[in-house]
Parts: C-alpha cells; structure tokens; sequence
C-alpha cells in the first residue's frame, strides 16, 4: 500500500498526531493533489482546540492548499469545498451560505499532509507570478478578508481590529485603493503595529484605545467579542462594523446610542467561488505580497501553537513538497 505522511486531529483539544494514511483516491469530478504548501488559519486553531464543532474525527486540517494536479496543474483548495448547487442560496449567488455545504479541513480532509482529493469545480487557478507559499495564505484570509472589505463599504477611513494573517493582506489592498487604514492590535504590542504601518498603515495603536478619527468601516478579524462594542463606537454616523471569523467570543451589551444614526454590524459567513477568481486576480495585480513563518509538516502543531501565542507576524505556512 502507498501511503502518505499527514498530521491528523484525532480528537479535538488534543496535540496533532503524525500518521501514515493511505495515498487519497479521486473519484468522479475530483482531482488529487500533491501539495507544496498550507497555510495556517485560526479556524484550524478554533478546531484542534474544541472552540468551534469538528463533525468529522478524525481529519486532516488544513484549507489553504497550494499544489499540483496529477497532470501537472497548479491549483488552490480553498475553505468551500461542496456545496448542493441546488438550495435557495446557491440559487440566488450566496453559495457561501448553502444548506449543504462542506468545508475543507473540516468536513472534507485537507491539506495538513503530503496528497489531498478535491471537488475540481471549486478550485482555483493560482496566478503564474505568485509562488505556492506566498499563494497559500491568499486562499483563506485573503478571499475571507476580501469579502469582509466588500462587505465593509467603500468608506474611506478603514479599520482593521487584529492584525494577522487576513488583515495584513486586506491592509495591502485597501491602501492601493487609496483608503487609510487604522490598525488595532494588542496593547503593547508594538511589533505588530510597526508591522502594520511598514504596510501602509495611516495609524496603527491599541484595540482598547480610541482612535484619532472617526472610521467609516471597521473589520474584525481577531476572536474576541468585545471589540464589537469598542470599533461600533469608532465609527462615524452610516459606518459598518464587519464580523469576519468564524468564531466569536459573546459580544457584550452595548447602548442603543452606539449604534443609531445608521451603524450596522454584520458577519462574513465563508466565501463564494466568484470571491476566490476576483480576489486571486486582485492579489496579483495590486500585488498582495503575504509575509510568512515556513513550517515543516512535522511541525505542524508546534506552528498552531505559536498562532494562538502570537508568535509571528502575518502567516504560517506549512511546506510539504517542492512541486518546481
């Protein structure tokens, strides 16, 4: 039998383990898929920590895979890995929201290993001038953080709660387009906000601390909920407060004055397909450059845990193979 090394969530709450599973099959529609690189997401923290549900156990993490067909085709497998085609969302273009869906690294096995299988129909082309490690960390917090600045409005003041992986690159963007971005980060952590303004970053400061001018937009890319009620307060009158993980600690009460004169906040569920081609054309044209930590696969537990420590700036990557 041809096996393949992997790190497996065997059960959540517990360290990875290292395993010898058998090479992945494709069946009809699918493709396999030597990877090169995977990128390291919160949401895989979230799982291999029980905060959010794991319904499949064990599986192999992992949902921004760069890698090489079995006829030689670079492709990306992104978080949106089947969705029905058929429900009321797919239907009207929200297939990040369908009834059926399944999400890679989570209910699909991904790409914490050497071969993965994946529907063909939801992966994406990677642009030549992109390599696979600067390519991976585009494949969830650049298409999750794209969609949040979509969603956010096209304000001119942007801020940005949390400065990892997805908004290091959403930073990036919002500044070609000409808008200033406010970075909010730990108290005291000056690494990061220095990070942020080598970015671009009009100003860069303390999450608890006020910022010098109203926003017209505020995303949240860090976990913690009681940044809802402090960026709501940030925004000037008709400004949206963007939710864009997937996991959130309870949002605390807040007065009704906080949120009238046309504030609104809401969440990001997700991405759609349209959002991988428009954002992956984007990253390569603006050009989105992704700053990264490489981790063997072996390490793959040791990279989860400096992610929860806040050990790195921008992204963790996991090189598995060297696909030319």
């Amino acid at each position: 039998m041809v096996t393949m090394r992997a790190q497996l969530l065997v059960q959540a709450g517990q360290p990875l383990q290292a395993r010898e599973l058998p090479d992945p099959t494709p069946g009809a529609g699918q493709l396999r898929i030597r990877i090169s690189a995977c990128a390291v997401c919160r949401t895989d923290l979230h799982l291999r920590d029980a905060e959010i549900d794991a319904p499949k156990l064990p599986v192999i993490l992992g949902h921004q895979i760069v890698g090489r067909t079995d006829d030689g085709r670079r492709v990306g497998v992104p978080w949106l890995g089947f969705t029905d085609g058929t429900c009321r969302f797919c239907r009207t273009g929200r297939e990040n929201l369908c009834v059926a869906a399944r999400f890679t690294g989570r209910d699909i096995d991904g790409g914490f290993a050497e071969l993965t299988v994946a529907d063909e129909r939801f992966c994406l082309e990677i642009p030549e001038a992109i390599s696979d490690i600067q390519a991976a960390p585009l494949l969830c917090g650049g298409l999750i953080g794209y969609r949040a600045l979509r969603l956010a409005g096209d304000g001119a003041r942007l801020g940005l709660y949390g400065f990892g992986s997805a908004a290091h690159q959403i930073c990036q963007v919002a500044v070609h387009q000409g808008r200033e971005v406010y970075a909010f980060t730990r108290a005291c952590d000056d690494r990061t906000q220095a990070f942020a303004r080598q970015l671009g970053a009009t100003y860069a400061g303390a999450s608890d601390e006020p910022p010098p001018v109203q926003l017209d937009a505020a995303i949240i890319f860090a976990s913690a909920g009681e940044l809802v009620p402090q960026a709501l307060k940030a925004l000037a009158p008709g400004g949206t407060v963007v939710c864009a993980g997937i996991h959130m600690s309870d949002i605390p009460s807040f007065p009704y004055e906080d949120l009238w004169h046309e504030r609104t906040i809401r969440s990001v569920a997700n991405l759609t397909r349209d959002d991988g081609h428009e954002f992956l054309a984007l990253a390569e044209r603006v050009p989105v450059h992704t700053t990264v930590t490489t981790y063997p696969l072996a390490d793959a537990e040791r990279a989860l845990a400096d992610l929860r420590a806040g050990a790195f700036t921008g992204s963790a990557v996991l090189t598995i193979a060297d696909n030319g």
